[in-house]
Parts: C-alpha cells; sequence; structure tokens
C-alpha cells in the first residue's frame, strides 16, 4: 500500500517508520498543513504540484485532523483521486470535523497496522456538545475584550479546542486588538449561513482565522451593519459552533436595553442589542466585568438587574478588572467585594490587577498579553479563574434539555 504521511515534526518520521514495519510503501513525509494548501492552489510552488502528483498515485493519506491540516478541498482532491483519508484526531474537536467531512477518526497513538485497515464503517459524530461562555460588562471600559481574549487562549488547551467570537453590534474591536484582519467573513457570514441552515463545522473552519491555537470569527467592520446579527441568526449560529469546538467564547456589547420594541409595531423588527441578548441567551455561563473604579463600579450595580434578567438562570461569574490602589485606596478587593454584595448579593468575586505594562505591549503588538507578557499578572489571574470555575469539562451535558428547563422557568 502507497502511503503519504502529512503530520508535524518528528512524530512523522516515527510513524513513516512504524508504517513501513508493517511493509506500507511511504512515499513521502509532509508537513501536516501541506496536502491541505495543495489542493487549495497547486500552482502556489514547485513542492505543491509535486506533492499532488505523488498523492494521486497513492492509496492511502495519513494526516493530522486539526483544521489546517484537513479540509474540505483536501477531501474532495482525494476523492477525485480515489485516496483514502486516515485523519489522526486528538481532540473531540477534530473528531467532530472529521465526522463532518464523512471520515472516520483515528488516534494518533493507534498502532500502523489499524491505521492501514480499511474501516468497516465511519466513527459517529459524539453526542456531547460545547460550552458557550459569554463575556459581558457595562458601559464604558471594563476590559470585555481583554478578559475575552485571554480568557480563550487560559482555556485551550491540546484537548480542548477553542473559539473566540466577537458579537458586539455597537463597537466591535476583537479584529484590532489582535491584529486580525476585519474585512474577511468573519461572525456575520456565520449568521447568515446559519439562517440558511448551511452553516456546517467545515465551513466555520473555513471562515475563522487563526491566532494561534485559538479560532476566531471577527466581528463587523462597521457598527452600521448590526442588523446582520439578528437574534435567530445569533442563537443558530452559536448552537453550530458547540458541534466546532470544545468552548465559544463570546464578546458582546455593553447595552441590553429593548426600546425597539416600545417605538416599534415591528413584532419581528431589527434590534440593535439582540446580538448581546441572544448571547446571552444561550449561554453556559456569563462572565460579568466589573471595572474597579468607582464609575465603573457603579455603572455594573446598575446594570445588575438587567444582566440577571437577561441571563435568566444562566450562571454569572463576576470578574473584577483592573484592580488597583490608585483608583481606590487602601485595601481596593475588600472595598469592591463588600460593595458588590451590599448592593447585588454577589459573594463569589474573581479579581484581575491592573498591568498596564503588559497590557500596553499587548496592544503595540496586537497581541494577546499572554503571547507578550506571559508572566504578566492579567494572564495569571485569568488561568487560576479557569482553574477554579471555568475548568473545561470532560463530558457536556445534554444542551438541549437544559435550555429548554431554562426557557420554562423564564416563562413561567
Amino acid at each position: 500500500m502507497r502511503v503519504v504521511v502529512a503530520v508535524d515534526g518528528r512524530r512523522g518520521e516515527d510513524l513513516a517508520q512504524r508504517l513501513r514495519q508493517e511493509d506500507a510503501d511511504v512515499r513521502t513525509v509532509v508537513a501536516a498543513s501541506a496536502p491541505a494548501s495543495a489542493a487549495l492552489d497547486a500552482m502556489s510552488a514547485p513542492e505543491a504540484a509535486e506533492l499532488l502528483a505523488e498523492l494521486s498515485r497513492a492509496d492511502l493519506l495519513i494526516v493530522e485532523g486539526r483544521p489546517a491540516a484537513l479540509t474540505a478541498e483536501l477531501v474532495a482532491a482525494c476523492d477525485r483521486m480515489s485516496v483514502r483519508i486516515v485523519p489522526l484526531c486528538a481532540r473531540s474537536s477534530d473528531r467532530r470535523l472529521a465526522a463532518s467531512l464523512g471520515l472516520a477518526a483515528h488516534d494518533p497513538d493507534a498502532a500502523a497496522a489499524d491505521l492501514l485497515a480499511v474501516p468497516v464503517s465511519a466513527t459517529p459524530l459524539e453526542a456531547t456538545r460545547g460550552r458557550v461562555i459569554t463575556v459581558w460588562g457595562a458601559h464604558g471600559a471594563p476590559g470585555r475584550t481583554t478578559i475575552a481574549v485571554e480568557l480563550a487562549f487560559a482555556l485551550s488547551t491540546p484537548t480542548n479546542r477553542v473559539a473566540l467570537v466577537d458579537a458586539d453590534s455597537h463597537a466591535p474591536s476583537l479584529a484590532l486588538a489582535t491584529g486580525l484582519a476585519d474585512e474577511g467573513p468573519g461572525f456575520a457570514a456565520a449568521c447568515r449561513q446559519a439562517e440558511r441552515g448551511s452553516l456546517t463545522v467545515a465551513e466555520l473552519s473555513r471562515i475563522a482565522s487563526s491566532l494561534g491555537e485559538v479560532d476566531v470569527l471577527t466581528g463587523l467592520n462597521r457598527p452600521g451593519r448590526w442588523p446582520e446579527l439578528s437574534h435567530d441568526r445569533v442563537t443558530a449560529a452559536l448552537d453550530a459552533c458547540r458541534g466546532w469546538v470544545d468552548d465559544t467564547v463570546v464578546d458582546v456589547a455593553a447595552p441590553l436595553e429593548r426600546d425597539e420594541e416600545i417605538v416599534s409595531d415591528l413584532i419581528d423588527g431589527p434590534r440593535r442589542n439582540a446580538a448581546t441578548r441572544a448571547a446571552l441567551d444561550v449561554a453556559d455561563v456569563v462572565v460579568a466585568v466589573v471595572a474597579a473604579d468607582p464609575v465603573g463600579v457603579s455603572r455594573f450595580v446598575r446594570a445588575w438587574p438587567d444582566l440577571r434578567a437577561a441571563a435568566g438562570t444562566t450562571p454569572v461569574r463576576v470578574v473584577v478588572n483592573k484592580v488597583r490602589a490608585a483608583a481606590l485606596g487602601v485595601d481596593p478587593r475588600g472595598q469592591v467585594r463588600r460593595t458588590l454584595e451590599r448592593y447585588t448579593g454577589v459573594t463569589d468575586v474573581s479579581f484581575v490587577p491592573w498591568d498596564a505594562r503588559g497590557t500596553d505591549a499587548a496592544m503595540l503588538a496586537a497581541r494577546p498579553i499572554a503571547h507578550v507578557a506571559p508572566r504578566s499578572a492579567v494572564p495569571t489571574a485569568v488561568r487560576r479563574l479557569v482553574a477554579e470555575s471555568l475548568a473545561p469539562r470532560a463530558a457536556t451535558e445534554p444542551v438541549a434539555s437544559r435550555h429548554s428547563i431554562r426557557r420554562l422557568a423564564r416563562t413561567a
């Protein structure tokens, strides 16, 4: 059997050696993303054309199952050349991607004989689904986007795939903060396709931008396009994200008002804050960000009843950001904790210190603080928050039944 191995680094050479011991004819060992790039544009480089030619003579392609390496274009090209694909999937989200493309996922440490064997049937799509974590904050600049970005990277592990979504319909800033282009399809395109019922795992992987180990769906490049983020569209798109990744972190705008329902007679008319309310409605966890200064705390306390009404029974984790004595005086954490407990009843609070140097360095480089200053107090505090309250789950409870219970509780 003629085999092409597309696995990065030393693991690829080790796998090729194990396959040769099983009498497989390993034609070449290439980078994991090389076959996908060649299938997308065979004229990009002479190496791409040579790889496609070698692939056309092969019987089997063994490739890593991550989105950059396993694409719909590669599957289509291999189908035309009658080449069987064996994806190596370490994460549950990678297995779901393989299943969405009609492929049987294999463990990266599987025996060489098992990889060469023809499967009797494809591995079914896993029943478990990912979480949606919505990051909200009151008016002003409490640091919603900063916390959302750091939270996504703190949640991302080799076995837990994470996506970051900008659903802010007022002032989207995720692309600017992370150095990504906002001219791409992004979350608005995902919402449009979700409305048509054509949003698949493979399509989400195609339209997403990569920010290291985190996939990003950038926001609107003009706030005036906010009608594209309707409640039904956002709900459907985030529901599709549950089958795409293990954790979806959603950055939303501050306003929660439903003023359009007062001044408009249109039942299904556009709602400026529909995206925020939809993200809160479908969330498994809400992370509420408070700016640690008198104005920020006051705004949060005033908005707290509206947030609780919008979130319903969803757990809300309060995070006090930019904590420093210069703004609140002696014992800033104690002051904020006592204020929130008195006026909102919140007793479980997490604190993120103010780190001007690390934050400015990240803003200058348009990168996450965890990348620019990994020892900064900000990513350290966010990692502590994840370990204490938001650790990735080994198994996800059935989402449909739990959301049905939540809707019944709200209408009761």
